[in-house]
């Protein structure tokens, strides 16, 4: 049996300080602030720095999908290594990006006919995208093979969900990723939108009026989804803008002392292809099916 690599795009959300403690391979997304200079995520924008600059600035930033060539520059080496290639992408209902990275395989193929290319569309976005990858990379550790890998990944897919709430839905609006009519209801009377984003699709789910009763739903909708079945499940907590950190740390303890797995570390920061869209004040709670029970 062929040894394997796993890939993702940029857009799992995996802080780089464990992109090479997990052997991952990343394929960056880019953004852009004014339509000619564009940075890698990860290797030459962090988020902090990101965040700052759109809270410091009315310019609504642009990103752009990992194309052909990005896919093929990372792709190749491992192949060259003589190792398959696993590569779970951002839901194709968001980016094109899945679609770069099956026409990078179909002309890799030609070169390296004696390798497997398997692209998946994760149908997940940011900290789910992030869990299903996690759960990939403990599979790999356990020594699955690359067939049992693609069996239950595809179970995993549906298991996930995000609950998540932000202050304000104008970078979901301008992003269109979200109507006006709901972008223009998050701005009256203090009320906060809770979002969820589950099966590649993302909608909002309710109204309520504050921050802290916002907080307060999405962790009452996780307790109730997963109900009583906590050991079956693994979670991760999302924050955007460092100043979001603290108060999401403050969620992930209370989860943990009720006895809910979280991941080691239980924290991610939004990164900068979904923080686009999102904006900086974004919290939200993401869970995962363990691949031990699927």
């Amino acid at each position: 049996m062929r040894p394997y690599q796993i890939i993702s795009d940029s857009s799992c959300d995996i802080a780089p300080e464990y992109i090479n403690k997990a052997d991952l391979g990343i394929v960056p997304f880019f953004v852009s602030f004014d339509g000619e200079t564009y940075y890698k995520e990860i290797y030459e924008l962090t988020p902090n720095t990101f965040y700052d600059r759109i809270n410091q600035s009315s310019i609504f930033p642009k990103t752009s999908q990992p194309t052909i060539q990005d896919y093929t520059d990372v792709f190749e080496p491992y192949l060259k290594a003589e190792k398959d290639i696993l590569c779970l992408c951002l839901t194709s209902n968001f980016s094109g990006s899945y679609q770069s990275a099956v026409n990078a395989k179909h002309i890799l193929d030609e070169s390296y006919p004696e390798a497997r290319i398997e692209v998946i569309d994760s149908r997940n976005v940011t900290g789910i995208q992030g869990l299903l990858v996690w759960e990939a990379l403990r599979m790999r550790d356990k020594g699955y093979t690359l067939d049992q890998q693609l069996e239950k990944i595809e179970a995993l897919k549906g298991t996930t969900k995000i609950n998540f709430t932000v202050d304000s839905l104008e970078h979901l609006q301008k992003g269109g990723r979200i109507g006006k009519a709901a972008a223009l209801a998050g701005t009256i009377l203090n009320i906060k939108p809770i979002i969820v984003a589950q099966h590649g699709e993302l909608f909002p789910e309710s109204k309520v009026r504050g921050h802290k009763k916002a907080l307060r739903t999405i962790m009452e909708m996780t307790r109730q989804e997963i109900g009583d079945k906590k050991d079956q499940y693994r979670l991760l907590l999302l924050y955007a803008e460092k100043e979001r950190k603290e108060m999401t740390a403050a969620l992930a303890a209370e989860l943990s002392a009720e006895g809910y797995e979280l991941i080691d570390p239980p924290l991610a920061q939004v990164g900068i292809t979904i923080g686009t869209h999102a904006g900086p004040t974004a919290i939200g709670i993401c869970y995962i099916k363990k691949h031990e029970v699927v």
